[in-house]
């Protein structure tokens, strides 16, 4: 159920910053809705997992057009659960975000990658986006900080760049050989998504923000496109 368009976008990139996990002891998540209600001890979290992260921008939210679609981490997507898709942050990460605009909060689980629209940071489910008054105006500027984690333990999977996204494999395949020239991990992937199939062009797998962003300044000046950081889940 991930949102995509054909278009290209180019994401806020994503750079760790860990404070202490004992900051965890107490937390309350019950407000995390579809999801364990505790998270897990802070040896079983991923090596650099970015607790106490902090990031600003554009917030969109996503409802009946995906409700009932599978997400990124193989739930259906309940659109009153309080919910999230990042295209970077660990699946399960737990965000208190805030409006900007209003102040008001929510706290939501990521489960979903997206959104694949330029300049947003996070797309929130239909229940988060009425909880801080947001769905009339369809986006809202909002800060989000990564406040626990309740993914399986130990989880986090390399990041890579996605060049772009095709609905027809052909166009995916051309610009996949023309990568192919100048770069050693270039593939295309299938993915079903609620809006039909699409085919992603995807380079490299990288261990930390730097190396990937310095494929995107690459990308972005050589092939006159706007690529973005994505994490991989499998």
């Amino acid at each position: 159920m991930l949102k995509e368009t054909d278009g290209i976008a180019l994401p806020p990139l994503l750079i760790h910053s860990c404070f202490s996990l004992l900051l965890l002891i107490g937390l309350n998540l019950s407000g995390c809705g579809g999801g364990p209600k505790k998270a897990h001890s802070p040896a079983d979290y991923p090596a650099g997992y970015p607790i106490g992260y902090v990031e600003r921008g554009v917030a969109s939210w996503y409802g009946p057009g995906f409700h009932g679609h599978k997400t990124a981490n193989g739930e259906q997507y309940d659109m009153h659960r309080l919910t999230a898709a990042h295209r970077t942050l660990p699946l399960g990460s737990v965000l208190l975000v805030k409006s900007l605009s209003n102040g008001r909060t929510v706290t939501v689980r990521v489960n979903d990658r997206g959104p694949f629209v330029k300049n947003r940071i996070l797309d929130l489910s239909l229940g988060a986006a009425q909880s801080l008054g947001m769905t009339g105006a369809g986006t809202d500027q909002i800060e989000l900080r990564v406040t626990a984690y309740q993914g399986r333990p130990g989880a986090m999977g390399y990041l890579q760049v996605q060049v772009a996204s095709f609905a027809e494999q052909a166009n995916a395949q051309s610009l996949a050989g023309r990568l192919k020239a100048q770069y050693q991990d270039v593939r295309v992937t299938r993915v079903e998504l609620s809006a039909g199939i699409r085919y992603r062009v995807l380079v490299g797998r990288f261990t930390s923000e730097q190396q990937a962003e310095a494929v995107v300044d690459r990308l972005a000046d050589q092939f006159s496109v706007e690529p973005l950081v994505l994490r991989d889940d499998r």
